[in-house]
């Protein structure tokens, strides 16, 4: 009879915990929510890119960097997804290093942009919302690979 009673009591309090949970999560059709954990991590505006879709503009140690917001409704609502970007003016920067980057790092897809700039950039899917601290988390990585990108470029 005790362990009838113990179990109940647990499966009650697992039910009253989900609703709790679900309240801390965060997903990409709030980006003042996105901008506010990006603020931890240095300077971060919230603007609107040119086809009115929500974009974070940041710093992160003095490194510029993008977040654009994608599979938003029309009027720039409902996000499903972010991007992190960045990219250098550069000359002299080779295919073939990119190619390096891309095979040895897991994280940051790295290309020669339409002025053979380097550029980085890192999807992150948030439909159906993730915990602020994976959205934290995701952030302290962009951080990593945005430094150890600068410093694989120069």
């Amino acid at each position: 009879m005790r362990r009838r009673l113990f179990y109940a009591s647990c499966v009650c309090f697992l039910s009253l915990a989900g609703p709790a949970s679900a309240q801390s999560l965060i997903d990409a059709s709030d980006p003042e929510k996105v901008r506010n954990i990006a603020s931890g991590y240095g300077s971060a505006t919230l603007r609107e890119d040119n086809v009115g879709d929500p974009m974070i503009s940041g710093r992160i140690d003095g490194v510029p960097y993008y977040v654009f917001f994608y599979g938003c409704d029309e009027g720039g609502e409902s996000c499903r997804s972010i991007q992190f970007r960045a990219a250098w003016d550069m000359d002299d920067f080779t295919q073939s290093s990119i190619r390096s980057w891309n095979q040895n790092k897991r994280f940051g897809k790295a290309y020669l942009d339409q002025d053979d700039d380097p550029t980085i950039e890192w999807d992150v899917n948030l439909f159906g919302g993730v915990s602020v601290r994976n959205l934290d988390d995701s952030f302290d990585w962009w951080a990593i690979v945005l430094k150890d990108f600068e410093v694989y470029i120069k």
